[in-house]
């Protein structure tokens, strides 16, 4: 039997799409709650020496680093079941860059806004409208961008769907928005509903109140 190992931490959406991905596949694993905190963390060291971040998935003692690279070998090695990403080629090729927007077009200028002030706040929350606008188009008619399943792009926007509500809230910002984006909210409660995601999502007042303390801070940790 395959030993399986998860690090990560349980308010990071990067570590909650490995859960998903592994929950999606019936993949059992131990996982492993990582001190952020402790920028020295003897399993970052010895797992992900390069970045240093959550998630890191250890699989028979080795060891995968980065959220995407981990869902794409989780999709490979275990064949069976139902599929994180398509298998069509096109699908699987547009589902890639799908999710990479996300990750690189709309996560980042979100998650600037909410942390930072003045003109740097107002340039930052146009450029994450400006990539969510291009996410409002996409799902317009569909439930989720997997089709009538969730699929890799839902559990990659999942930062999307429910840290970005509760953040914005937190830092008194709007950003995701139901006069703006009226089809990523329907996605947003669609997916937060689902019986799948809502094993995944953390509880909102713990996230509040984590968020609360790191912006006093000025920063989560």
């Amino acid at each position: 039997m395959s030993e399986v190992k998860l690090f990560g931490t349980w308010f990071s959406p990067f570590v909650k799409r490995v859960e998903m991905g592994l929950d999606l596949k019936g993949i059992k694993y131990e996982f492993i709650e990582v001190n952020l905190k402790d920028k020295s963390s003897s399993d970052l060291q010895l797992y992900n020496p390069i970045h240093k971040k959550v998630p890191v998935l250890l699989h028979n003692g080795k060891a995968i680093a980065e959220s995407m690279v981990i869902l794409e070998y989780i999709d490979e090695v275990w064949s069976e079941g139902p599929s994180i990403l398509p298998k069509n080629p096109y699908d699987r090729a547009m589902a890639r860059f799908w999710a990479n927007f996300i990750t690189d077009k709309c996560q980042p200028p979100s998650w600037k806004a909410c942390w930072s002030g003045g003109m740097e706040r107002e340039a930052a929350k146009e450029e994450a409208e400006n990539g969510l606008k291009i996410l409002e188009n996409e799902i317009k008619g569909k439930k989720f961008f997997g089709g009538d399943n969730i699929g890799v792009v839902d559990i990659v926007g999942n930062y999307i769907a429910f840290w970005l509500r509760i953040l914005q809230r937190e830092a008194g910002i709007q950003i995701l928005t139901e006069e703006k984006f009226p089809n990523l909210c329907k996605w947003a409660d669609e997916f937060c509903n689902h019986s799948f995601a809502k094993k995944h999502v953390p509880n909102k007042e713990e996230m509040a109140a984590e968020f609360k303390i790191g912006l006093a801070n000025g920063k989560l940790y």
